[in-house]
């Protein structure tokens, strides 16, 4: 089986990670436990969860993981704009994160298609 390291969804989704607690390093201090502590639990919650699940005897118990990667992405996405929008986070980093979030998207989902058709 391949290692989860190896899956270029998950070097793009840890890379996303890594960007996301640079950008929310410069945020305000009150936020330290609001927007920055959700936006990187968020973030982190990706590449975990694709790393868990490839551990799963099951391709059912893997694709549900993916899909909880899924829905943390899409909660990463949101708060990016948030931030954005919040005055915290430039728009053309943000921009660029959100282009980053999309490819991990359409991988992500490929890849669930592949595992639950495998199933």
């Amino acid at each position: 089986m391949q290692r989860f390291t190896d899956l270029k969804v998950w070097q793009r989704s840890h890379a996303l990670v890594l960007a996301i607690y640079e950008l929310t390093a410069s945020f305000p201090g009150e936020e330290r436990f609001g927007l920055v502590s959700q936006l990187r639990r968020a973030a982190a919650s990706v590449p975990t969860n694709i790393a868990e699940g490839s551990k799963r005897q099951h391709g059912q118990d893997y694709a549900r993981f993916l899909n909880i990667s899924e829905g943390s992405l899409a909660e990463a996405d949101y708060l990016l704009l948030l931030s954005r929008d919040l005055g915290y986070a430039p728009a053309d980093t943000v921009e660029r994160l959100s282009s980053v979030v999309e490819e991990i998207a359409r991988m992500l989902h490929s890849l669930r298609m592949r595992v639950e058709s495998e199933g």
